[in-house]
């Protein structure tokens, strides 16, 4: 007996908005949806297989035997099976048995929109609803390009582990341990690394199989939801990585999926990944720009998150990438750009702003291609922000040297303002930089411990008081010494020391002068926002700055000192007459620096300086940053 009715949710489908590769919330169709039919409840199953000459439903329910739950084929050229299954419930194991209609292979799948998945290393699927009654749109979370916005980059599971030998805490936990945290801090934003369910621990959550599905590691989809609403409800925006570029060959995924390349392109040059061995998405194929439009979606919709930052969007952008001469061909122009997933990009970026205005989407993206974060109808990709990678690279550079050289290498420290405004940029100290033997962000740093934590002090200061967004890694808050590492926790117990307890209050307060002075930030984006009072001083390595904001009230006035030699009197240009205050020190006890400073008002003078009319002279501390502004 076959126990597969026939039955559609696609009675109301637009065919051709799914072949052309804009039907973008195709979660509300496909997959495995609770519901009743005739009176019985059951479970509706459906799946895009158009190679297959076979779809049988196994699971829980039937002893994993698909006989008698065979999945009926639409007949308009979709390739979507379907139909309804009576007395399957939330929480019964399924998967798809799909025997190609050519080769007579046969794959068994996890659902490609599924909603909940098994623990790895098991990999079925869960029926679950993913509807929920969570009101979403209570928390008002600030994104807006004249906002603060402050990230801490999180890899959930890493973060802290139970006392209790636990593997994992729960979404739970982590909601009641995590936020009175970020909160503290000050930070505006949290990014978690990857949550869509991955199969390898060591992957990071960058090697997705359940696109739809929050990992089970942490506990269910609800679980998950109430953790995303108490932190918007705390206040603190919800970012998302997302990984499109790529996805692993692991048997029960999207590869190979019906014995025919469904998802990754069939070209091994354009569709397999040579850094990951892994498969690269087909973005000429209309389903799967519908399948990944619609997932985008399905987060900023399902879950309430406020973006999305898109991984390796520099790998998508480029047929050359990480390939040698004869592994890649050129496009139908003679380039190397991927003309395909450059279009799915602008379409993707558009569909997320139309549908919601207020989310922002970020590009990890580290080259020279020109309009990331140019709007789509100006020919630019469309992305919110983009990662500077160029300024992260150069600043952690420049730190590197021992000060006694920073002096040969002062273009380094300033170049990036000569591109500062050219996209909207975040400043990214992210989980890229602490691991594979770079150390962490404090042992990058040169010099005795005294010198380390100083050093790390002014570089938090000079990426706060620089234009641009920023995002900090977990650890990175105070200092902690060792290489993050993804199968333990962090060093929480370095918090006791008064070193560690600095660099986290130092970065307290940055986040709280970032939040509270309209000039660092209300203006971020725009070349009114930053002028130079010097920058020529490479003798000592100190930089002058004024920080603008829309009314000159607003300004401040930051000298920087890359040096550990301190200086008793200097004097710099002042953009206004009047008395100036100190609001920030890096070199204060409370953080952990010396002190040296003990006038912390100062008054121009009528004497000019750095093309200024009046100056003043300040004390500047060894390795430290001074913030002022006008009473």
């Amino acid at each position: 007996m076959n126990r597969i009715e026939p039955y559609s949710l696609f009675t109301d489908f637009d065919i051709a908005l799914f072949k052309s590769g804009h039907h973008y919330k195709l979660y509300e169709k496909l997959g495995a949806h609770p519901l009743e039919h005739n009176g019985v409840a059951g479970v509706y199953f459906s799946v895009y297989a158009p190679a297959a000459g076979k779809v049988e439903i196994i699971g829980d329910f039937n002893y994993w035997s698909g006989n008698e739950y065979q999945l009926h084929v639409r007949f308009d050229e979709s390739g979507i099976w379907e139909g309804f299954a009576p007395n399957v419930k939330v929480g019964n194991l399924y998967k798809f048995r799909i025997t190609n209609a050519d080769s007579f292979e046969i794959t068994e799948k996890a659902d490609p929109y599924a909603f909940y998945c098994e623990m790895p290393p098991r990999t079925a699927s869960i029926v679950w609803d993913y509807q929920h009654d969570v009101d979403l749109k209570t928390a008002k979370i600030k994104n807006s390009h004249q906002d603060p916005m402050s990230i801490y980059e999180i890899h959930l599971p890493s973060w802290k582990r139970p006392w209790d030998h636990r593997e994992y805490l729960s979404y739970k936990e982590l909601g009641e341990q995590l936020i009175p945290y970020i909160t503290d801090l000050g930070f505006t934003h949290i990014e978690l690394m990857p949550i869509m369910e991955y199969p390898y621990d060591p992957s990071w959550g960058y090697q997705v199989t359940g696109y739809f599905a929050p990992t089970s590691r942490l506990g269910t989809p609800a679980d998950f939801i109430a953790f995303v609403q108490e932190l918007r409800t705390s206040g603190i925006g919800v970012i998302l990585d997302w990984v499109p570029s790529h996805f692993p060959e692991d048997a029960h995924g999207l590869g190979n999926f019906d014995g025919s390349n469904v998802y990754e392109h069939p070209d091994v040059k354009r569709g397999f990944h040579p850094d990951w061995k892994s498969l690269i998405f087909n973005y000429g194929r209309p389903e799967v720009k519908s399948f990944l439009i619609s997932n985008a979606l399905f987060w900023l919709e399902v879950y309430g998150a406020d973006g999305l930052r898109v991984d390796a969007v520099a790998s998508m952008l480029y047929l050359d990438y990480s390939r040698e001469e004869g592994e890649w061909e050129p496009n139908v122009h003679g380039g190397n750009e991927n003309l395909e997933a450059i279009q799915f990009l602008r379409d993707l970026n558009k569909a997320v702003y139309e549908h919601f205005p207020n989310a922002q989407m970020i590009a990890e993206e580290s080259t020279s291609f020109t309009g990331v974060t140019k709007p789509v109808h100006h020919d630019g990709l469309g992305f919110g922000y983009k990662w500077m990678m160029g300024w992260m690279n150069d600043t952690l550079a420049y730190f590197k040297l021992d000060p006694v050289h920073r002096k040969f290498h002062q273009n380094d420290i300033t170049f990036s303002l000569v591109y500062a405004f050219t996209e909207n940029f975040v400043l990214p100290f992210s989980h890229d930089e602490v691991v594979h033997g770079k150390g962490s962000m404090l042992t990058r740093m040169p010099g005795d411990d005294w010198q380390m934590f100083a050093n790390l002090r002014l570089l938090y200061t000079y990426m706060y008081i620089h234009p641009g967004a920023k995002l900090l890694f977990m650890g990175s808050e105070f200092g902690q010494r060792a290489e993050w590492d993804h199968s333990s926790q962090l060093s929480w117990e370095e918090l006791q020391y008064d070193a560690h307890k600095g660099i986290y209050n130092t970065v307290k307060s940055l986040n709280g002068i970032y939040k509270d002075q309209l000039a660092l930030h209300e203006n971020n984006y725009s070349f009114d926002s930053f002028e130079w009072i010097d920058y020529s001083d490479t003798e000592n390595s100190i930089l002058t700055i004024v920080r603008k904001g829309k009314k000159q009230a607003d300004d401040l006035l930051i000298v920087l000192n890359f040096t550990p030699t301190s200086h008793q009197e200097y004097r710099i240009g002042a953009p206004q007459k009047g008395e100036w205050e100190e609001i920030f020190n890096s070199d204060a006890e409370t953080l952990g620096g010396s002190n040296y400073c003990k006038i912390h008002t100062k008054y121009t003078e009528e004497i000019g300086c750095h093309g200024k009319k009046s100056s003043l002279i300040v004390e500047i501390p060894p390795l430290g940053a001074r913030i002022f502004k006008k009473k």
